[in-house]
C-alpha cells in the first residue's frame, strides 16, 4: 500500500516478488502516471500472504476499502446514445447518452444517432405518448392532442392502463418482439399510398427503415442461446479501455466501454477490472470469454466464493470461431476508444518534447505546416494545415494559388509569398499565432521564411523537416537536429508534414485535372460549360468521344444531327492530331535511344523509356 504524506493510502497493488515489483517503479522513463505515483507517495506499507489467490482477495478488499486514487476507478466510456423510457406513471420516451440507476429502461446503444432520431420521431408519429420534459396537470390539452400526437393524460383524457399499452408495446418492439407493430406500420404505409398521401407514406417507409437498422445493430445472429460475456481491452500506456459484449439470449444486447488508468502489469489488468465491474449476482452470466488464459482460474474461483455464481472464464482463442469473432469485435472497439481518448487528451508527450529540443518558451499546441506542390512550375499551390494539441484542426486548413511563381519553378519564392500572405493577414487582423511553423524542406525554405517573418517583425519559432534523411532544421543553422527514430518528437512533426505534402498534391491534382478536362473538350464547336460536363460524364476522354456515333453525340446533347456531326468531326481532328504528337514524340525518343544503346547504356533506355510514358500519360487526360 502506497501512502502520501498524509498517510492516505492512493495505490494498492500484489506481486509474486514485492521487490521487482517496486524496483521497476524507479528505473528508466516512465508515464506520466507512474511518475505522479511515485512524486506523491512518502510511504510504503506492505502484507505478506501465503499464496496468490489470497493476495488477490486481500488487494480486493483493500481497494473497496481505501478507493485509492491510482487503482482502476470504472468510468463509462460510452460514446453512442441510447433510447430511455422513464419510469413514471406515464412514462416518456427520448435519446441520451448517459445512462443512471434510476429505475428507466434503456435500450442500446445503437451507433447511428440518425437513424435513431429518425426511429424516436416515427414512435410519436405512431403512439400518441407525452412529449412534454415534466409531466403536471393541465386544464387544457396541448398541441400535441389537437394534431393526434399525445393522449394528454395531463388531462386525464387517458388512464394509466390504456397509457401503458402504448409503452409496452414500444419496449416489446425494441426487444425484438414487434413483429406485429412493422406489420402494422406496413399496412399504414401501405394504406396511405392508396389514398395517394405519399408524404406520409413516405414518413412511415423512412420508419421501417430506421426499425430495421435499429434492430440489426443490436441484435448478433447465429451466437447461440446462453447468456455471456466477452471482455477484451486494449492499452496505451496507463491508458486502458475495456469493452464488454453482452450476449443474453443469443442476441447482442449492447456494448460497455469503460475508460480505465491504471499501473498493474498487463496480466492483472482484468483481474482489477472483473472486481471492479461485476458486483451483483444478477449481472454474472453463465460464460465469460476473455482474451488469454491470465487471471482466468482465479477469476473462476472469485465468482463463486464471492457472489456463489458457477461462471466458466474461457479464452476465446481456443473456443468456436464464431467466439473469435465476438472478442475480435471487443478488441476493436476497446481499441477505438483508445484512439478517442489520445484525440481527446492530446499529444502530451510529443509537445513536451519538442518544446524541450527546440528550446521553446512554451508548449507547441498550435503548429501550422507549409508544403507547396507543382508539375513543372504549373498549378502552384501552397498548402496551410494546422495541428492543435497533436491532432489534426481541419477547420483551420487553407490553400494558397501561388501567383508570383505560377509557370517558375522557385520554392523558397513560393514559402515566401504563402508566409507573407498568411501572416500579413493574421497580423492585420490581430489574430492568434501559432506557436510553431513547420516547414516541409530544408535550410533554405526555414530561412525564407524566418526572413518574412522577421520583416513582419514577428517572432515565431521555425523548424523545417527534411525527408531524406528526417533532419530537422532551424534557421541558420550550421547542422541539423537528429533524432532516433522511436521520438514522440519526431513522429508529432511526421505527422504534420506528412499532412501539408499530402493536402497540396490533392489541390495540385485538381487543379490540373479541372485545366486538362476544360481545354480539351471547350475547344469542340457548339460545346460549353453544361455541354461539356455531359461530355465528361457521358465519355470522359476526346478518344471515346472520337469513336462514338453521330447519333449518341445527339442523343446526350438533345442537340440537332448536323451539329452532333460538326462536333464528332471535331472531335476526330483533334485526336488525330494528339495522337501524330505521340508518334512524333516517340520516334524522337527512340532515335535517342538508339544513340544511347549504342553507348550500352541500359540505365539511359529505362530512364527515356519512363519519361516517355509519364509524357503519354499526361497527354491522355481528356
Amino acid at each position: 500500500m502506497w501512502r502520501n504524506p498524509e498517510g492516505t493510502v492512493i495505490y494498492v497493488g500484489k506481486a509474486k516478488s514485492l521487490k521487482n515489483r517496486l524496483s521497476s517503479y524507479f528505473s528508466g522513463e516512465k508515464e506520466i502516471k507512474t511518475r505522479l505515483l511515485i512524486s506523491n507517495a512518502s510511504s510504503i506499507e506492505y502484507i505478506t500472504t501465503s499464496n496468490e489467490y489470497e493476495a488477490f482477495l486481500l488487494e480486493n478488499n483493500l481497494i473497496k476499502k481505501y478507493s485509492p486514487k491510482y487503482n482502476i476507478q470504472l468510468k463509462d466510456g460510452k460514446s453512442y446514445p441510447v433510447l430511455k423510457i422513464t419510469k413514471e406513471d406515464f412514462p416518456r420516451l427520448f435519446k441520451t447518452r448517459q445512462v443512471r440507476k434510476d429505475g428507466s429502461a434503456y435500450f442500446g446503444p445503437f451507433p447511428d444517432a440518425g437513424a435513431l432520431d429518425t426511429f424516436i420521431d416515427t414512435l410519436y408519429r405512431l403512439y400518441p405518448v407525452r412529449h412534454c420534459r415534466t409531466f403536471k396537470k393541465r386544464d387544457a390539452p396541448c398541441m400535441y392532442y389537437h394534431i393526434g400526437r399525445c393522449k394528454a393524460p395531463c388531462c386525464d383524457k387517458i388512464n394509466k392502463q390504456s397509457y401503458n399499452e402504448f409503452i409496452d408495446e414500444i419496449k416489446s418492439l425494441l426487444e425484438g418482439k414487434g413483429e406485429e407493430t412493422v406489420i402494422k406500420l406496413t399496412a399504414e404505409m401501405k394504406k396511405a399510398a392508396a389514398e395517394l398521401n405519399f408524404e406520409k407514406a413516405a414518413r412511415l417507409r423512412d420508419g421501417l427503415r430506421a426499425l430495421t437498422v435499429m434492430q440489426n445493430q443490436n441484435i448478433v445472429e447465429n451466437f447461440g442461446t446462453e447468456d455471456r460475456d466477452y471482455i477484451a481491452h486494449f492499452r496505451e500506456g496507463e491508458l486502458v479501455s475495456f469493452t464488454v459484449l453482452k450476449i443474453r439470449g443469443g442476441k447482442l444486447l449492447g456494448r460497455d466501454n469503460f475508460r480505465v488508468e491504471s499501473l498493474s502489469e498487463d496480466s492483472e489488468l482484468l483481474e482489477e477490472f472483473a472486481r471492479a465491474y461485476y458486483v451483483e449476482r444478477e449481472m454474472i452470466p453463465p460464460v465469460i470469454f476473455i482474451g488469454t488464459e491470465d487471471g482466468s482460474a482465479f477469476l473462476s474461483k472469485w465468482l463463486k466464493d464471492t457472489f456463489d455464481a458457477e461462471t466458466a472464464v474461457q479464452t476465446a482463442a481456443n473456443a468456436e470461431r464464431r467466439h473469435s469473432a465476438a472478442m475480435a469485435m471487443a478488441q476493436e472497439n476497446a481499441h477505438e476508444d483508445i484512439i478517442r481518448r489520445l484525440r481527446e487528451r492530446g499529444d502530451i508527450p510529443a509537445m513536451e518534447e519538442l518544446r524541450d529540443l527546440l528550446g521553446l518558451d512554451r508548449l507547441p499546441v498550435r503548429i501550422e505546416g507549409f508544403d507547396i506542390a507543382h508539375i513543372g512550375g504549373k498549378f502552384p499551390v501552397a498548402s496551410l494545415i494546422s495541428f492543435y494539441n497533436g491532432n489534426p484542426d481541419k477547420k483551420n486548413y487553407r490553400e494558397f494559388r501561388l501567383k508570383t511563381t505560377d509557370g517558375v519553378i522557385d520554392d523558397f519564392a513560393s514559402m515566401r509569398e504563402a508566409a507573407t500572405r498568411r501572416y500579413s493577414r493574421l497580423l492585420n487582423e490581430g489574430k492568434e499565432m501559432p506557436d510553431l511553423i513547420l516547414i516541409d524542406g530544408g535550410i533554405g525554405q526555414v530561412n525564407a521564411v524566418d526572413g518574412i517573418l522577421k520583416a513582419l517583425g514577428l517572432d515565431i519559432p521555425i523548424a523545417g523537416l527534411a525527408k531524406r534523411d528526417e533532419e530537422i532544421w532551424r534557421p541558420h543553422a550550421s547542422k541539423p537536429i537528429c533524432l532516433p527514430k522511436r521520438s514522440d518528437a519526431l513522429r508529432l512533426l511526421q505527422r504534420v508534414r506528412d499532412e501539408t505534402h499530402r493536402f497540396a498534391t490533392s489541390r495540385n491534382q485538381e487543379l490540373r485535372t479541372k485545366e486538362n478536362i476544360v481545354s480539351s473538350f471547350r475547344e469542340l464547336p457548339h460545346i460549353g460549360e453544361k455541354r461539356e460536363k455531359i461530355l465528361i460524364k457521358t465519355f470522359t476522354t476526346l478518344e471515346n468521344l472520337a469513336a462514338a456515333e453521330e447519333s449518341q453525340i445527339a442523343q446526350a446533347l438533345h442537340v440537332r444531327a448536323g451539329e452532333a456531326s460538326e462536333i464528332l468531326l471535331a472531335a476526330r481532328a483533334a485526336a488525330e492530331k494528339r495522337s501524330e504528337t505521340k508518334k512524333l514524340k516517340k520516334t524522337v525518343i527512340d532515335s535517342q535511344l538508339e544513340q544511347k544503346s549504342s553507348e550500352g547504356s541500359v540505365y539511359a533506355k529505362r530512364l527515356a523509356e519512363s519519361a516517355f510514358d509519364l509524357d503519354v500519360a499526361d497527354s491522355e487526360q481528356p
